[in-house]
């Protein structure tokens, strides 16, 4: 039985005092204090983690002036704050130990749109995706890029001043933000803008706070102007926390105080509306592949590149391209970067060209795609070959991969991860490849590897040392490390943080700016927030305070981590491997990507949130003494006895009278989770929270007891083969609105399907074929076995849905083969899902003995439902490795692509058109499976077009359950609802018997599976 953890970090109590009174003056927003959601919030995309002492989720820019105003009372002085966005930074520039304000879960809105001035309105919160989904019907978008763009927000872009690839062209955020409006912790709003000179004297005359803060800025800058000119480097990338340079224009007639909140990172105001310049989206878009022999080839080719007038040049180098190969991203590149016959690819350049000059983009390309082959011609430059991409479709997965890269070094075998520290440094480009040799050398003297990638049309290079943060002595080498890097990077004309800011790395600034401009920032400081309550610890402290910065080398994740036992760590990997990347925050809501998340905006029900609470909940067992055993088995060390179950039923009667266990915490959290496996793919460092959610309900429920729900879920194998005998008597009992009723109130479940009628056996009785027994087919010769398909059923399919699985035995045999529909051997998902960990091990090992024995028939093996075929291939190498991996089920599509080539070709006049829903779990475990659907339709004289959709809120019982009820609709309409509406629904199709049962209950249609698709082409 695992222990109570009976407290949490307390909650000061004048923070307690002041979060009550914000309540009572109508603040609208959320307040959270609760252990989880400030733990989902102590990290970010870096190495760090700091416990906030609260969370508040303001609605509106109203909720954010009413907590400032409060916090400007006398009593409230000495709390602080910090601003908040997507939490995608990689240095910590979001964290902090004081209140965060977060801005991202409601303030998402697009006020305004002007095409005519080229300007669009947006809160905070809105994600640059987000924006520019919202914009490319009209031919705009916003464009400086970065790769966290489908989940970083605007005001972090803003606060950080982001920017990536094309920035040579486009710039930073910076040079697109037009206006801000921001909160001072006074309270008082500050509208930015440009502004003439006359208008900024006007101001200054004035006494008030804005006042001052127009003068400080305006006085010091204009009077320091030729030191900030000749101290600041001529770079695209230059941050400098406070942007001192361009406050005033080249002949100093405007003044703009909107460049000093760009890059100020939180420490000044709350960024809670922007006006940014939007420009036309590009007519043409070229991309070039080039394929090089080394990743120095590719550097040192970089300046020729950049002469090339590209609008990007994009490197990758060998250990990115070798991890992107090993990722669900790599099905849809691999034919754009294939591999050179006889040579190893050590690293590419992307470089693009796009404009609105058809002739002259087209110019460019030819003539550096005529370089190139010059080049191949003479093997000179290192260049091994190179690819182009002239449709957009095909550019944009390019650059998919090259975003997802910083999430993919993450995913590197070992101990040793690469980490961001100095990841960011930049350099005039004409030194790149030089100064990258030394950066190497130095990391090769302490025996480190190491991914890069990058901008080097910018100088600006992504290098991740590989460090095991739970050592301390690795811990000791980041500051060691940067110590020498931002050496390094002043030899060569460069700074350390060139495109992501500084966050934790501030404490390097005084040498940096020397000790003038340094106060500069400091004087500029204590303008907007004398007391140092914003974001402290970062970019700079006011001139009357001498609190330190934070170093580098402060707490790290690692400090926490390293408490937690290497084979727990290794049960547990999911959760104790996440680096934070924040993928799972994906706002788009055709991605698969975690549906809780998508529905609630809260981190707490996000991958990297459960993660975080799976890791701190480990942490605090061991340090209550429970040993690694006890927590990494999945077989119990006794049997249950009575005195267990008393002392099960007393923990769970104290915690419904609100006893506090913080396991409470982490089980509502995967109380959300619809176990639909898409984070095991599509995040990049594969979290697979449904294999930690069920090893952590197991090990709840020793000191809990199991809601009547779970029973009635994870049996449900053992009861449908029964009530399928008698499938009128318990449909007629089922269709009862009493038996709805009583099924709320009992076991919480609602809207529970019909048995099918006929019964699967019943329809079956005509068809001779799948009936025959394995006594038969043993007795066969191994020719005349060829001519047979075994179908394993599923408990979904073969008794809710019976019809998919007798038009299966009947495409079978049109197609000329002989379908035989095994005996129904369960297959133990649903106690996987509901943590009944024991019980799936011998369902598993059971199963897996059963078709092990058959598959020495060399017969193939068929199932028809995604999640329960896939069970086979994941869940039982998991939970069961004893289980032995001797046999191999395959899904529909996997067998009929095995057969193609003996399938009819059928053609018609007339193309028919069918569209695919994809069922999540087929969809991101296997990528490749709508390509081969519209193989076999290709093949059967139809078109198959894939329709991209989110999860349908199904999810096996999930949307049975009542307490998820509203939710489960909610995702079905975020999507599905939305899909089916815009094609016609008699050609819609989908694979998961989740999804046809959730567009049953909603919209009530029924769905085709695409085999009964293809029976009706051949019929």
């Amino acid at each position: 039985m695992i222990p109570q953890i009976k407290t949490s970090p307390m909650v000061d109590a004048l923070v307690v005092q002041y979060l009550n009174e914000l309540k009572s003056i109508g603040f609208s927003g959320d307040i959270a204090t609760d252990y989880a959601t400030r733990l989902s919030l102590a990290t970010d995309n870096s190495i760090y983690q700091l416990l906030p002492q609260a969370v508040l989720f303001p609605r509106d820019s109203h909720d954010v002036q009413q907590l400032a105003c409060l916090a400007h009372k006398k009593s409230y002085q000495t709390i602080c704050f910090t601003p908040r966005g997507g939490g995608t930074g990689t240095n910590g520039q979001s964290l902090n130990k004081d209140i965060i304000v977060d801005l991202s879960r409601h303030m998402n809105r697009i006020l305004d749109l002007n095409l005519e001035e080229g300007w669009v309105k947006v809160e905070a919160g809105v994600v640059k995706d987000q924006l520019n989904q919202y914009l490319a019907p009209y031919g705009y978008f916003f464009s400086p890029e970065l790769s966290t763009s489908n989940r970083a927000t605007i005001g972090g872009m803003i606060s950080t001043d982001a920017s990536g690839q094309g920035s040579m062209v486009y710039g930073k955020t910076s040079d697109h933000t037009l206006a801000t409006q921001v909160v001072l912790l006074t309270g008082e709003i500050l509208e930015t803008g440009k502004k003439s000179i006359t208008e900024v004297q006007h101001i200054i005359q004035q006494n008030n706070t804005i006042a001052a803060i127009y003068r400080t800025v305006f006085d010091y800058c204009k009077n320091h102007r030729d030191l900030i000119l000749q101290r600041f480097p001529k770079l695209n990338r230059f941050l400098t926390g406070y942007d001192l340079k361009h406050v005033f224009n080249d002949d100093l007639t405007e003044f703009d105080l909107t460049r000093i909140i760009t890059g100020s990172e939180g420490t000044l105001a709350f960024v809670t509306q922007a006006t940014l310049h939007i420009i036309p989206l590009p007519k043409v878009r070229y991309l070039i592949n080039i394929k090089y022999d080394s990743f120095q080839s590719a550097l040192k080719h970089a300046s020729f590149l950049v002469k090339a007038k590209a609008l990007s040049v994009e490197t990758i180098d060998s250990k990115v391209l070798a991890l992107a190969k090993e990722d669900i991203i790599w099905q849809s590149v691999q034919h754009l970067i294939t591999d050179v016959v006889g040579q190893d690819l050590q690293g590419i350049n992307i470089v693009e060209f796009a404009g609105q000059d058809e002739v002259d983009i087209q110019q460019k390309f030819t003539a550096l795609c005529q370089q190139l082959d010059q080049l191949l011609d003479n093997q000179q430059a290192g260049v091994i070959g190179y690819q182009t991409c002239q449709q957009l479709s095909e550019i944009n997965k390019i650059y998919a991969m090259r975003k997802k890269a910083v999430g993919l070094l993450g995913n590197t075998k070992g101990v040793q991860k690469p980490i961001p520290f100095v990841e960011d440094t930049c350099v005039p480009p004409e030194h790149l490849a030089d100064y990258i040799s030394e950066f190497r050398a130095l990391l090769d003297e302490y025996n480190l590897t190491y991914g890069m990638f990058g901008h080097v049309d910018s100088g600006v290079l992504h290098v991740r040392p590989a460090l095991d943060l739970c050592n301390s002595e690795q811990r000791k080498l980041v500051k060691i490390i940067s110590d020498r890097v931002v050496e390094l990077t002043t030899k060569y004309g460069g700074l350390l943080w060139g495109e992501h800011g500084k966050g934790l790395r501030s404490a390097y600034s005084p040498q940096f700016f020397g000790e003038k401009l340094y106060n500069g920032l400091r004087l500029i400081k204590s303008a907007f927030d004398p007391n140092n309550r914003l974001n402290p610890g970062k970019i700079c402290v006011p001139l009357n305070i001498e609190q330190p910065l934070y170093a580098i080398d402060s707490i790290s994740r690692g400090h926490y981590d390293k408490l937690i036992p290497v084979s727990i760590k290794q049960t547990f990997h999911g959760a104790t491997e996440c680096n934070g990347n924040g993928l799972c925050f994906n706002f788009d809501i055709n991605s698969p990507m975690c549906p809780s998340m998508k529905i609630t905006a809260n981190r707490v029900y996000s991958p990297k949130g459960r993660a975080a609470l799976v890791r701190e909940w480990l942490r605090l067992l061991v340090e209550l003494g429970v040993n690694e055993d006890e927590i990494n088995t999945i077989y119990p060390q006794k049997r249950g006895t009575l005195i267990e179950l008393v002392k099960r039923i007393g923990n769970s009667w104290r915690a419904r009278l609100g006893e506090y266990d913080f396991s409470h915490e982490v089980k509502q959290s995967m109380s959300y989770c619809l176990s639909c496996k898409a984070c095991s793919t599509e995040c990049p460092i594969k979290i697979d929270v449904p294999d930690f959610k069920a090893r952590f309900l197991q090990l709840y429920h020793t000191r809990y007891l199991r809601p009547l729900r779970d029973y009635a879920v994870g049996n449900i194998e053992v009861y449908l083969p029964l009530m399928a005998k008698a499938p009128r008597f318990f449909n007629f009992f089922m269709k009862l609105s009493i038996t709805d009723y009583l099924s709320k109130k009992t076991v919480g479940m609602t809207s529970l399907p019909l048995i099918s009628y006929p019964t699967l056996k019943k329809q079956l009785i005509a068809h001779h074929s799948a009936n025959i027994k394995l006594e038969y087919l043993e007795s066969l010769t191994e020719q005349e076995r060829q001519q047979y398909v075994l179908i394993v059923q599923d408990p979904f399919t073969s008794y809710y849905d019976a019809k998919v699985v007798y038009d299966f035995v009947k495409l079978i045999e049109k197609l000329g083969f002989k379908p035989v529909v095994l005996p129904f051997i369960p297959n133990g998902k649903a106690q996987h899902i509901k943590g009944f960990l024991t019980q799936f091990a011998k369902t598993a090992t059971n199963a897996a003995q059963v078709l092990s024995r058959i598959a020495k028939l060399m017969i193939p093996m068929v199932g028809v439902d995604p999640a329960l075929v896939l069970c086979y291939r994941d869940e039982y190498r998991n939970i069961a490795p004893q289980a032995k991996q001797d046999f191999m089920v395959q899904l529909s599509h996997e067998w009929l692509m095995q057969v193609l080539d003996q399938l009819p070709e059928i053609e018609r006049p007339q193309l028919d058109e069918f569209y695919l829903l994809g069922h999540c779990s087929e969809s991101s475990q296997l990528p490749a499976s709508s390509m081969q659907w519209q193989s076999l339709f290709k093949r059967f004289g139809a078109k198959l077009i894939p329709v991209n959709v989110g999860c349908c809120g199904m999810a096996g019982t999930y949307g049975h359950e009542l307490a998820n009820l509203a939710d489960s609709k909610r995702l079905y309409q975020l999507s599905w609802q939305k899909a089916l509406n815009r094609y016609p629904k008699e050609r819609c199709l989908t694979t998961g018997y989740s999804c046809r049962s959730q567009v049953k209950r909603f919209d009530k249609l029924i769905l085709n599976h695409p085999l009964q698709a293809l029976l009706g082409l051949l019929n």
